[in-house]
């Protein structure tokens, strides 16, 4: 694969042309009628610091697109003694149906993805084991039938199967772009754990290391999951702590990126009988609202903009389709962020709507929740709510304009690994946002809000508070069965081999 190179006018920011809403169908009611959302830009709070080594989103305009250098050598950026690397984050998935049960337990056990209080966070990893051999059926059963296991790991990293990977493609990219070096893949859950990346890393030498998640949105229980896991190895290691390293955390907003997903759709959108009817439904991978509302993660703020920016380079390429945003693969009692995705599917179905274009936003490679989640429960349920035609656009996968784009990311960001911030920002705005592993946690962490007072009555219903109450009720009925279960060795959990006997 070729890289791509990018236009001429790709050497500043350009901002967007005002964002025209779009009714998503003929308003008829108030109850019936539905706009497209209108995006707000993420607060510059959340990420303005000083002196941090950090790009700020404060620095770019509301929808800008951030693009790329048009770079034609390294050869300041690199010494002849320094060995660069670039670190690959994802999630990870189980490869054999035996892999899915020990897989979300290392998911559950992760206290960025279940927040227990301080006082029982001793039960964190008999409640994973509760909740992993709960649902291990169910996801057996999912893998089951999108081959057995996950193809994320195999898209991912260039050692494991023999067509082109991204991590492969991106190392290709970077070589064509005077840049040599090794691409690593770290996986936050399973084979190959980020662990053994930073074991590898260390073996080669590696004096320069770029962090390069693979979430275009940046949030607290994807990025920074990983980020915090790499705090923590960091700090325990000398080599490492003397290793130069920057992180891109998020890239939703680059013109590689945004140009490559709206090929995706423009492609697909050609496959209907009549394109312009085509409801072009964004589905993102959804985390707690509480995440959100009381913790302070931009991830819904990025996702908003990260559509607005896909939609507006449609509409110079006069494509106006009406469109929405939902959120799927919501678990637990607790509320997510809305609408989800299956019951906005049901209520365009209702509303008439005959052809649909399902586009998985937040993510960059096929895994279950396209391959099953979407291709067959979304379809299905589709299907049944009156949809009759049904589209989905791929993951992006290795598509050249978006390996290239990342390979170019990675080379913008070179220049600032183990820098201190500088004063003029104006340098620098068409790079990524920019910072240390340790920089951002804190950045995030200093500004993480303060959980409100509780809900001082109880309601019953679907309300927003009963279903605080309802989650708070279901956690504490979890939490005192495994402090039971702890202290007297006795119960079903014992008896079914979940926690071993005393």
């Amino acid at each position: 694969m070729n890289c791509p190179a990018m236009s001429a006018s790709a050497s500043s920011s350009r901002s967007y042309s005002t964002f025209r809403p779009r009714p998503l169908l003929p308003q008829t009611s108030h109850d019936s009628q539905r706009s497209v959302l209108h995006y707000s830009r993420l607060p510059s709070e959340v990420f303005a610091t000083s002196p941090l080594r950090l790009l700020g989103k404060h620095s770019l305009p509301l929808r800008a697109v951030v693009t790329s250098k048009n770079i034609s050598s390294s050869s300041g950026v690199i010494s002849g003694d320094e060995k660069i690397g670039v670190l690959l984050l994802n999630l990870g998935g189980p490869e054999t149906l035996d892999d899915v049960q020990p897989f979300l337990f290392n998911l559950f056990a992760d206290p960025d993805i279940i927040r227990l209080p301080p006082l029982f966070q001793f039960l964190q990893k008999p409640l994973a084991q509760f909740i992993s051999v709960a649902r291990a059926p169910k996801s057996k059963e999912g893998y089951a039938s999108i081959g057995g296991g996950s193809p994320l790991r195999h898209i991912t990293d260039a050692q494991l199967a023999p067509f082109v990977h991204q991590a492969e493609e991106i190392s290709k990219c970077l070589s064509e772009k005077n840049v040599p070096a090794k691409v690593y893949v770290g996986m936050r859950y399973w084979h190959p754990f980020t662990e053994e990346a930073i074991e590898q890393i260390k073996t080669d030498g590696i004096t320069k290391l770029v962090v390069l998640p693979l979430y275009p949105q940046f949030s607290i229980s994807t990025s920074g999951s990983s980020l915090r896991l790499l705090e923590r190895i960091f700090r325990e290691d000398e080599y490492l702590v003397n290793m130069q390293h920057t992180v891109i955390p998020s890239w939703y907003q680059r013109e590689g990126y945004i140009k490559a997903m709206a090929n995706l759709i423009q492609n697909e959108l050609g496959k209907f009988d009549s394109p312009s009817q085509v409801v072009i439904f964004f589905s993102a991978h959804g985390v707690p609202l509480a995440y959100v509302e009381e913790a302070g993660d931009p991830y819904k703020a990025e996702m908003e903009e990260c559509v607005d920016l896909i939609m507006e380079e449609l509409d110079k390429r006069n494509i106006t389709n009406a469109y929405t945003l939902a959120y799927q693969s919501r678990v637990g009692p607790v509320e997510w962020l809305k609408p989800y995705t299956e019951e906005a599917i049901t209520e365009l179905g209702k509303k008439g709507v005959e052809n649909l274009l399902a586009v998985p936003i937040s993510f960059v490679s096929e895994h279950i929740e396209t391959l099953e989640e979407i291709d067959v429960e979304y379809k299905e349920l589709a299907l049944k709510s009156g949809i009759k035609n049904w589209g989905r656009v791929p993951a992006l996968g290795t598509e050249p304009l978006f390996i290239s784009d990342l390979a170019d990311a990675v080379v913008e960001s070179l220049p600032y690994v183990g820098a201190m911030a500088v004063s003029n920002l104006e340098a620098r705005q068409s790079l990524v946002p920019l910072g240390s592993v340790e920089e951002l946690l804190a950045t995030y962490d200093s500004q993480r809000r303060e959980l409100p007072a509780p809900v001082t009555m109880w309601e019953w219903g679907w309300t927003r508070s009963a279903e605080t109450w309802n989650g708070r009720a279901a956690m504490l009925a979890v939490l005192a069965l495994l402090v039971l279960e702890v202290t007297t060795g006795k119960g079903f959990l014992h008896q079914w081999g979940i926690l071993p006997s005393s």
